[in-house]
């Protein structure tokens, strides 16, 4: 329940319409915000641009998979740039003026934007291409592809089902760093914009929330299974398929001190769901996969 103040004089009206305005963004915001959302517009992150380096900023909600991996691309590759993160709603116009649609992530170099996680690897590796990534390869598209189109907006849905079970965690993760003041409107609108989440994420019943857990186990096997003979999914060293893939399943193993791990103690639902999982030999080789190569 949002509680109105009392507009008596022309100051408090303008702070009222700036607080109407802001649960409307971010009700708005959270109906078309896929996993991950971030309460405000600033730079927690910068590892310093140096002169003669390109310029890079990732425009980022804060706990998206396909987030992660741009994040994990420009780590991997030691490049120097800036996390914005971006509140939802407002964000879409300031995202459509940098790249002409309103998703994320993007990245601009030198002020050029790339849309898209997939865009983001390929063109990254073609800018920086030590350490490889190897997105150029058939059967790492393949892979990548199959995790960003199927397995990860699958098990979106298992995760967001289970999240929004609880929506005082639901705020602690996406709104992890705010001040008290939007902490409080993104727990407001939360009733309000529930069952706009659910369905522009796929949500529609009982049916699309287990199909988000066969979509998890069956991504566990496969990468268990895969890895099997060199430790990674395609060839003998870390790609995209790998990146792609641990990225994608993070958002179930929760891999301990990394960027994708969410705010402890964890809600009830939530954290037993994570832990059911764990002993899964897929989930081991996503925490070796974070250990080995998630470095930032």
């Amino acid at each position: 329940m949002v509680v109105a103040a009392n507009p008596r004089n022309r100051k408090s009206r303008a702070a009222w319409s700036r607080m109407s305005w802001r649960v409307r963004a971010v009700r708005e915001g959270l109906a078309g915000t896929r996993l991950s959302v971030s309460m405000s517009y600033n730079i927690p992150y910068d590892n310093h641009h140096m002169e003669g380096e390109m310029d890079i900023t990732l425009w980022q909600f804060r706990y998206s998979p396909y987030n992660e991996k741009a994040r994990w691309a420009l780590d991997f590759k030691r490049l120097p740039h800036r996390r914005v993160d971006l509140m939802p709603g407002p964000h879409a116009g300031r995202v459509r003026k940098l790249s002409g649609q309103t998703s994320t992530p993007v990245v601009t170099i030198d002020g050029r934007p790339v849309a898209g996680s997939a865009a983001i690897l390929a063109e990254l590796d073609r800018l920086a291409p030590e350490p490889p990534l190897a997105t150029a390869d058939a059967e790492v598209r393949d892979i990548e592809r199959r995790f960003d189109d199927d397995w990860g907006p699958r098990i979106r849905r298992k995760v967001l089902a289970l999240l929004l079970e609880d929506y005082g965690y639901f705020t602690r993760v996406f709104a992890e760093g705010q001040s008290l003041a939007q902490r409080m409107i993104y727990r407001a609108v939360l009733p309000l914009a529930a069952g706009m989440v659910r369905r522009g994420n796929g949500i529609v019943g009982p049916e699309s929330i287990a199909d988000g857990q066969a979509a998890l186990e069956e991504a566990l096997d496969f990468v268990a299974e895969r890895s099997r003979a060199t430790g990674y999914l395609v060839g003998e060293g870390f790609t995209a398929a790998d990146l792609t893939a641990a990225s994608m399943l993070a958002m179930a193993v929760d891999p301990p001190d990394s960027t994708m791990a969410r705010p402890q103690p964890m809600a009830k639902s939530f954290g037993a769901w994570v832990a059911s999982s764990q002993a899964h030999p897929g989930a081991a080789w996503v925490r070796a996969i974070y250990a080995r190569h998630r470095a930032g």
